[in-house]
């Protein structure tokens, strides 16, 4: 007898579990428990006696079911994760108007007989493998120290844009530091020049020194001069810059010391180095890369990988209609924007890339961004496979002659190039269609009407 157990998860109420036979008759419904070793064990206790097989079904709700997973999974289970998206979908399709948690469970129960093609067995843990979480953590902190950045930049622009020219616009430690502790241009006047140059020459390394000190303290100046000495409160301004150079110096402080075990971490995960021997690809993308791909063997194919990562087009075809949508944009985020950074840099020194990028541009019309992402999807279906052979990636032309890296560049410089007029003209396509995109969106949740007439052009 084989046994189907169907779980809804919850996240701080109890779950609930439905168990149902392999032909998809139920054979008990409603059991509550939490995430607890006697609570498990009580669920456990309550399958039939001589069970051939425990499949164990449910949707990965939050980080919720890691634990839950882990835990069937020592007991010999087979744990399945169901798409939250497909699973509401077969709700809906069973019960349109009423959803209850033990309805849910019932259905993740039967799923199997209902759809059985789309059982994928969970190998992994999800956020419980440790690579695939730093690196996440790593993006998030990123983002956040590119939001403290602009934010400064933004209260800079109040003391006057010679205080930019002088720091400039690609923020260091040092430049967050200098801010966090001088941000006040009195303050940077007293200093005066020798010593501000003796403390740039210390937390640089020499790279800054006495013109970058000439440079701040003729910005003081400029600001005192602009705004007088009582046309702004310079110790409240001072405070919030400080404040926001903190954050930007302590997140990148935690950037660092993720950087050293995430390189540890992949190490461990790739230990040929395959995802390095992309062109382009450092070890920042490789372990993002690898960490949030996971194990590329479970994938059944080279395009469940791709589609894995969400850069596959939608497609909705009728009859003799088959257009081409967008990427789907349904998996890995993460991946996704690793897997576009990866494939911008390697298409500018693997000539095969850089060859379907050209005709993409030139000759389909596409712009930058839809033409780099089909570049991604092929790159990632050649590092899914190199991978799965453990090979490195080999840099080929276009007639399949093996090249070096430098060879390689010089190909995309000399045949692969794109005139700047083309990416001005796709550019200029890809703003007018991300106009008329939002404005359908505004149109759909009914924040605004789309003219019926076309609009009457002005008198010049």
């Amino acid at each position: 007898m084989k046994i189907r157990l169907g779980i809804d998860i919850a996240c701080r109420s109890p779950h609930h579990a439905a168990c149902a036979d392999e032909t998809g008759a139920l054979l008990w419904s409603g059991h509550r428990f939490r995430t607890s070793v006697d609570q498990l064990e009580e669920l456990w206790a309550r399958l039939p006696d001589g069970a051939e097989e425990v499949m164990v079904v449910m949707e990965p709700t939050r980080n919720a079911w890691v634990p839950l997973a882990g835990w069937f999974r020592r007991h010999g289970a087979v744990v399945i994760m169901v798409p939250t998206e497909q699973s509401s979908d077969l709700r809906d399709y069973l019960s349109k108007h009423t959803k209850t948690d033990r309805l849910d469970a019932e259905m993740l129960a039967r799923l199997p007989v209902l759809h059985p093609e789309g059982l994928h067995p969970a190998e992994a843990l999800g956020p419980g493998d440790a690579l695939k979480r730093a690196v996440k953590i790593r993006s998030g902190l990123v983002h956040r120290r590119a939001t403290a950045m602009q934010r400064l930049d933004s209260l800079l622009e109040i003391l006057g844009p010679a205080w930019i020219d002088a720091l400039g616009s690609r923020m260091t430690k040092t430049t967050f530091m200098f801010l966090a502790r001088y941000a006040h241009p009195h303050q940077v006047k007293r200093l005066g020049q020798a010593r501000l140059g003796r403390w740039f020459q210390h937390h640089t390394r020499r790279a800054w020194g006495p013109e970058r000190a000439a440079a701040v303290i003729a910005a003081a100046e400029e600001t005192i001069a602009l705004w007088g000495d009582d046309g702004l409160d310079y110790e409240a301004l001072a405070a919030d810059i400080a404040c926001e150079a903190t954050i930007a110096l302590e997140v990148t402080d935690q950037i660092d010391m993720l950087d050293r075990r995430i390189h540890d971490l992949y190490c461990e995960a790739d230990p040929d180095q395959i995802a390095l021997s992309v062109p382009g690809v450092g070890n920042v993308l490789a372990a993002q890369i690898i960490g949030r791909l996971g194990d590329p063997d479970r994938f059944t194919s080279l395009a469940a990988a791709r589609s894995f990562s969400g850069l596959v087009p939608k497609r909705n075809a009728s009859g003799l209609s088959d257009p081409a949508g967008g990427p789907t944009k349904r998996g890995d985020a993460c991946l996704r924007a690793a897997l576009f950074q990866a494939a911008d840099r390697a298409r500018q020194v693997d000539p095969q890339l850089a060859a379907r990028y050209q005709r993409l541009m030139r000759d389909t019309g596409r712009h930058h961004n839809s033409a780099t992402c089909t570049v991604a999807a092929v790159l990632l279906t050649r590092l899914v496979s190199c991978l799965r052979n453990q090979v490195p990636y080999e840099l080929r032309d276009v007639d399949g002659r093996p090249v070096t890296t430098e060879e390689g560049r010089a190909i995309v410089r000399a045949r692969y190039q794109i005139p700047e007029e083309i990416r001005a003209a796709r550019r200029a396509v890809s703003r007018d269609n991300s106009a008329k995109r939002k404005r359908d969106e505004r149109v759909k949740k009914g924040v605004a009407k789309r003219s019926k007439t076309p609009p009457v052009p002005t008198p010049a």
